[in-house]
């Protein structure tokens, strides 16, 4: 068979929603500046869908910061990779800074977080080894274990017991190899909110031998008395053995870092493909990434901000008789049981009739029976833009518990 005729028949997972999908529910256009309401097709949205946890996208400092960094040197410089010709101080400055804020001996800087892990997994561990995961681990990290030729063993998200059982299989086949054991799992989930058990698995450090991977790009500026992530929230930051954070969230930006003791990320910066292949991250996103660490360190107000927001939605929520499933962190998803039809009528109304734009999560990332609506409270938004959202959602959960949605796709080409 040709490959484009393949193409034709079978459009993938989410690709088989997009002749009425594209557009309005998947790759919608959001336009203005980076803030709490924007434009979209037109209409003005109260926008929950945007991961600016602690509103540094349009931080005024940041802004600056951003141009005069563009101004002096472009976006070109460094050319290069690291290894090669892309290396500089400030690089090395952000990775200092970096290692200091999240308590670890050392850091490297990433040109991207999700090129980053995928690399990180696969310059870690060989044929030998063992993976030990999470089953609702990101996509990043399952690419990254599809790179690996070793044995690798999923349990049930969250689900200690069965961590467990596969830490006693890893550790027999291991025996045998003379390989290693790693343990991936997040910080916080990106899509349900709720918080990996990181206590519990590095309590298992005591039983098993194994190192410990953690990807905290939600947890990274969010959680923990500091922010310092949810390792810093558990009481457990020593016992990661690789933390790793990206600034697509709340640093506002691109790249990522990952931190860890002095050897492994020397290690790592000689072995990492995705960096030795890659240009430099730009001079100018390098020195934002510095002045966004220091205002997430100097003013701990943005947080306790984002935290005032996220504890209000939740309660309002909640009180509201909403399903928000097991969250402990920002990440605010409602759930809905509809088919897929009155779900795309939902949205319709959620969008145009109450001026409210929240991500929408379907099968195969939830149930076919589930609709998931994913809120994002961050630091700019206001407890007026929390109530005016709770009662639109207590309108919308009343339409669906009286089956008041049309049982067909909506029309939003008008």
């Amino acid at each position: 068979m040709d490959i484009f005729d393949k193409i034709k028949s079978t459009k993938g997972a989410l690709g088989q929603y997009s002749d009425f999908a594209d557009g309005y529910f998947m790759f919608p256009k959001l336009e203005g500046e980076i803030a709490p309401k924007m434009k979209f097709r037109g209409k003005e949205v109260l926008t929950w869908s945007l991961n600016n946890y602690l509103g540094l996208a349009n931080n005024p400092e940041v802004r600056k910061a951003d141009a005069e960094y563009a101004a002096k040197y472009g976006l070109a410089y460094p050319m290069g990779a690291r290894m090669m010709s892309g290396q500089t101080t400030m690089h090395e400055k952000f990775e200092q800074m970096a290692a200091e804020f999240v308590r670890k001996e050392s850091a490297y800087l990433l040109n991207y977080g999700y090129q980053g892990m995928v690399s990180i997994i696969d310059s870690l561990v060989d044929r030998h080894d063992v993976i030990v995961y999470d089953s609702e681990s990101h996509a990043c990290i399952m690419d990254g274990l599809r790179l690996h030729f070793g044995k690798r063993f999923v349990f049930p998200h969250n689900d200690i017991d069965s961590c467990e059982k596969q830490l006693q299989r890893a550790t027999k086949l291991v025996e045998e190899s003379g390989g290693g054991i790693l343990v991936i799992t997040e910080g916080v989930f990106g899509m349900a909110g709720d918080l990996g058990k990181l206590d519990k698995i590095a309590a298992l450090k005591e039983k098993y031998n194994f190192r410990f991977l953690v990807d905290d790009a939600h947890g990274f500026g969010t959680m923990g008395a500091t922010g310092a992530g949810t390792g810093e929230h558990f009481g457990v930051q020593d016992k990661i053995d690789i933390y790793f954070a990206t600034f697509a969230k709340s640093m506002a930006g691109i790249g990522g870092f990952v931190a860890s003791t002095k050897e492994v990320v020397t290690y790592l910066r000689f072995n990492l493909r995705s960096q030795i292949y890659a240009k430099s991250l730009p001079m100018a996103m390098t020195l934002g990434a510095i002045k966004r660490l220091e205002l997430i360190q100097a003013h701990p107000e943005y947080r306790e901000k984002l935290w005032t927001i996220v504890k209000s939605l939740q309660k309002g929520l909640r009180d509201a008789g909403l399903n928000l499933g097991n969250t402990e962190s920002p990440v605010t998803p409602v759930f809905f049981k509809c088919p897929l039809e009155q779900v795309t009528q939902l949205i319709y109304d959620l969008r145009e009739n109450y001026g409210i734009f929240c991500s929408v999560v379907i099968y195969p990332v939830v149930p076919r029976d589930v609709v998931m609506l994913r809120l994002i409270p961050t630091a700019v938004h206001s407890l007026e833009d929390v109530e005016y959202t709770v009662n639109a959602f207590r309108n919308i959960k009343k339409k669906v518990d009286n089956n008041e949605y049309p049982n067909e796709m909506a029309d939003f080409s008008k």
